[in-house]
């Protein structure tokens, strides 16, 4: 059930009504029921796997808080661990690597085939396993306190506005909103209509009316020019920008909506200034994740400049991992890697201002420079194999004699991520991201109308999936 489809808009408003008219106990029995049977709508035996992991994280986490043996606490939280990556290693990587492993050997002339494993992906697994996993984390480190009754826990691992791609919640900070069961407020329901239009424009009108322009160049048998690579990977850049934050916003939306205040998972990434501002403000929830429960566990800036900067290229080696079984995102969790391993031995050897310049116009270098870096990664990202990325780099590095071949794509481009560009531009120049619902009545009801029609009139007939559901 897609928040671009019909379906999905006959389902909510029924669980919003609903969700208004009881409280207490009975109101989380409603959300978790309507979140298990929005789950289920894709395939209801991937509910069954939802529902293990929720009721062995569920248990492990009661017992880690009763038991003060630090041994047998370690061993406990240690299960956990084991019992999610196991069930991603199965779902998300076994076939991965059994084609992998079995073209080593093929290669190696020691079997004749390549064996193919297939298994299906259940939708949202990555995020909500990280979600429980770090919860009983919490608890084992004393910062949460194990949820006792199920039906909240429940809810709190399958909320079904942020279930299937994040962001991905604290215990700390949705438990007990969903504990108190809040009604929306006026300037909540206000925001949530913001966010969720917002939302619906960048993935209708921006994200899936630029999937053809990408796939132009991306899926292309034909050899493609230089020009026409650089402005399909500002396309690609723009499109699952607009498609991730796009969820995002209407997940925060429809949260407001039912009195929850869900994280806000992206701060206006293409104005980021250097690669570690890059990761404050992108997929914020999953940044925050695995720098405390990966990169402080690897021993963080603890122990020496070496081993931070290993432990800063190891985590984004994983945390590109953790997008799929591919080796285009170890690729480009490598590359964002080796971005933050230079920035650090580039603050520590170059002097802080090599050039005077004024300091705005440095910031607004920066921040091209710091897009163009962003941008560069995604192709790799979008590339089929490490082959098509090599050959697409190729292109962008020579194939500059039709420059011209590149003008209605750059056009298209314009035409419609340019008016989201402008709005977000403000925003970073005020400094504020919903500066839209401050502005006067007549002002927001215009930008308002032209985000609807442009939804309605201009944007994708077609329900497209989210590109994170595959993640």
């Amino acid at each position: 059930m897609l928040f671009n489809s019909f379906s999905f808009w006959t389902f909510f408003p029924l669980v919003l009504v609903a969700s208004r008219l009881v409280h207490g106990r009975p109101r989380h029995i409603l959300l978790l029921i309507a979140s298990w049977y929005f789950y289920a709508w894709w395939d209801w035996r991937f509910l069954f796997l939802l529902l293990f992991s929720t009721s062995v994280d569920y248990g492990l986490a009661l017992v880690i808080e009763r038991t003060g043996t630090a041994r047998t606490r370690r061993a406990l939280v240690a299960a956990s661990v084991v019992t999610n990556l196991v069930v991603l290693g199965v779902f998300k990587y076994a076939g991965f690597f059994v084609r992998e492993a079995a073209s080593l050997l093929q290669g190696l002339g020691l079997v004749d085939t390549v064996p193919v494993l297939s298994v299906v992906l259940p939708i949202g697994l990555s995020f909500y396993t990280f979600q429980s996993m770090g919860y009983v984390i919490d608890v084992y480190r004393g910062e949460t306190a194990a949820v006792r009754d199920f039906v909240l826990f429940a809810l709190f691992v399958s909320f079904f506005p942020q279930l299937v791609a994040g962001p991905i919640e604290r215990s700390q900070r949705l438990v007990p909103q969903l504990a108190e069961g809040r009604q929306a407020t006026g300037v909540q329901f206000a925001e949530g209509a913001h966010l969720v239009l917002l939302g619906l424009y960048k993935k209708v009108f921006v994200a899936d009316n630029l999937a053809p322009v990408v796939a132009q160049v991306f899926e292309s048998r034909a050899a493609v020019s230089g020009g026409m690579v650089l402005v399909a990977t500002y396309a690609f850049t723009w499109q699952i920008y607009c498609d991730f934050s796009g969820y995002t916003d209407i997940a925060r939306g429809l949260g407001k909506w039912l009195g929850v205040d869900l994280s806000e998972n992206f701060r206006l990434p293409f104005f980021a200034s250097n690669p570690r501002d890059l990761w404050r403000r992108w997929h914020v929830s999953l940044s925050e994740w695995l720098r405390d429960y990966l990169y402080i566990p690897l021993g963080g800036s603890r122990h020496g400049r070496r081993r931070t900067l290993f432990n800063l290229a190891a985590t984004m080696v994983l945390g590109g991992l953790w997008h799929g079984a591919a080796w285009t995102y170890v690729a480009w969790g490598a590359y964002h890697g080796t971005a933050l391993v230079a920035q650090r031995v580039a603050h520590r050897v170059l002097p802080s201002r090599p050039m005077r310049l004024p300091a705005c116009l440095t910031r607004v270098l920066s921040i091209v420079l710091m897009f163009h870096v962003t941008a560069l990664g995604f192709l790799v990202f979008r590339a089929h194999s490490l082959s098509h990325a090599g050959t697409l780099l190729w292109s962008l590095a020579t194939g500059w004699s039709r420059p011209g071949e590149a003008g209605s794509l750059l056009a298209q481009l314009a035409a419609i991520a340019g008016f989201l560009l402008a709005l977000e531009l403000i925003a970073w120049w005020r400094n504020d991201r919903m500066w839209l619902i401050r502005l006067p009545a007549w002002a927001q009801a215009a930008v308002s109308a032209w985000m609807f029609v442009a939804i309605v009139w201009f944007g994708a007939s077609y329900g497209r999936q989210f590109i994170y559901f595959r993640f």
